[in-house]
């Protein structure tokens, strides 16, 4: 019924366009006042004849051909729903919104187009992690890396360490020197670092200088036998070793400052620096009248020589020598008595020769202790503690611990100088002396001569 009606519509519709204003012009002269106004009606698109009244049954069929036309758009819209879903099945769902649809209008006559959707390409979740992933795989590179930064690191440093002779050695462990002195209070424990730190901060403030090239009287050789002079001196007076290193200590500041016009001088400047330092360092130091039966001085000659040094050196007396430094170190060493007495030979010896000016004292008293290590094979040669209390490596020693050494194989060759060798030759010295030189301190010529 809604097909035929539709047909019948379609054929009127021309009719009703040519007759329509010749009735409307008739009904305008006829018509009543509100007598027929629900005569004319238009429902939808639908055009009706306007003498025509609607019915029950024509309400029926155009309420039905509505339903028709939404069933079929219903339709419609499910079967592109499935292609559209066919085309995409497989794919991750990539966000919670949807997509917007074109809307098609349709025009009248007009054959409907489906449009398809472009296909979208997969996604791979590997290839866009999340933001955490990606922080965790970057947290997680970062730290292989470094791990393996470290790794090559520590292998490159110990095959450089094992091509150049260097081991993973524990430490050795330092040793205190002065636990078995706190008691003693004459030790001074407690200032004992700090008093050494000073005397290595001022041990080159009262250094003599090289003076021998300005001394037209004076050479090396006639200093040497000055001082070994004054060593037996001191032997014979019972003088202790700090007045001996004192008294050459003034010797060579008062040169490095006076110019002696004649060698004959040298003996009074010498006895009289020996009277100043006894003075200063023993508690029972010689008369003057006691020095002067050993020189052919007069007692007035070696008063004003003393005035004269004094004047020169601006009664500057205080001063760190070799010996001060030497005490410390050998201490340092844990001795026994052999390498106590070799210590103090070897640093005698320095005393005797000029050579050995152009090295600070504690040099000096350092590399007489790695000498004394060396002649007798202690092993180590230098350890911790002794670095520790030195302020020195073995290698900065080794050019002052050769020229003591060398001074120890030269020993015998002259009369003038056997001084010090008949001293620590004393079996009350355990006869240091006797021992043989340092081999490994010792240039390859001096070590086939020794044997």
């Amino acid at each position: 019924m809604a097909s035929r009606i539709t047909v019948k519509q379609q054929g009127a519709d021309e009719a009703v366009v040519k007759g329509g204003k010749q009735q409307c012009a008739a009904k305008r002269r006829n018509r009543k006042a509100l007598g027929d106004i629900g005569n004319l009606a238009n429902v939808g698109e639908v055009e009706v004849k306007p003498n025509r009244p609607i019915t029950r049954s024509f309400g029926a069929l155009l309420h039905a051909k509505a339903q028709a036309e939404a069933a079929a758009a219903a339709a419609t819209d499910k079967n592109n729903k499935k292609q559209v879903s066919a085309n995409v099945a497989g794919l991750p769902p990539v966000s919670n919104a949807v997509a917007p649809t074109k809307r098609v209008v349709q025009k009248r006559g007009q054959r409907k187009v489906t449009v398809k959707p472009k296909p979208e390409k997969p996604i791979d979740k590997e290839a866009i992690p999340d933001k955490k992933i990606r922080k965790d795989k970057t947290r997680e590179g970062d730290d292989n890396s470094k791990k393996n930064s470290q790794a090559f690191t520590s292998v490159l440093t110990a095959r450089s360490k094992a091509a150049s002779g260097i081991t993973n050695k524990p430490k050795e462990q330092i040793i205190d020197i002065d636990a078995g002195d706190v008691d003693n209070e004459l030790a001074a424990v407690e200032y004992i670092d700090d008093l050494y730190r000073f005397y290595k901060l001022v041990e080159n403030e009262n250094r003599p200088h090289d003076y021998i090239d300005s001394q037209p009287e004076i050479n090396e050789r006639s200093r040497a036998i000055l001082v070994n002079w004054l060593i037996e001196v001191n032997t014979k007076y019972n003088l202790s070793l700090e007045t001996l290193y004192l008294t050459i200590n003034i010797i060579d500041r008062f040169l490095s400052v006076k110019s002696i016009p004649r060698s004959g001088e040298l003996q009074l400047v010498g006895i009289s620096a020996m009277l100043m330092a006894s003075k200063y360092e023993e508690i029972w130091a010689p008369e003057v009248k006691d020095i002067v039966c050993l020189t052919t001085y007069t007692h007035e000659q070696i008063l004003v020589m003393e005035k004269t040094i004094l004047y020169q050196l601006e009664w500057t007396l205080t001063v760190p020598t070799p010996l001060v430094f030497l005490v410390r170190f050998i201490k340092a060493a844990v001795p026994d008595q052999e390498l106590e007495n070799m210590a103090h030979f070897l640093s005698e010896l320095g005393l005797v020769h000029y050579a050995t000016i152009m090295y600070c004292p504690s040099m000096i008293a350092a590399s007489a202790v790695f000498a004394a290590r060396c002649t007798l094979n202690k092993t180590p040669l230098w350890n911790e503690t002794l670095k520790l209390h030195t302020g020195y490596l073995q290698e900065q020693l080794m050019e002052c611990s050769r020229l003591l050494v060398s001074f120890h194989s030269m020993v015998g060759d002259e009369e003038e100088l056997k001084v010090v060798h008949r001293k620590y030759s004393d079996p009350q010295k355990r006869a240091v002396a006797m021992l043989p030189p340092a081999k490994n301190l010792l240039p390859e010529g001096s070590v086939s001569q020794q044997s």
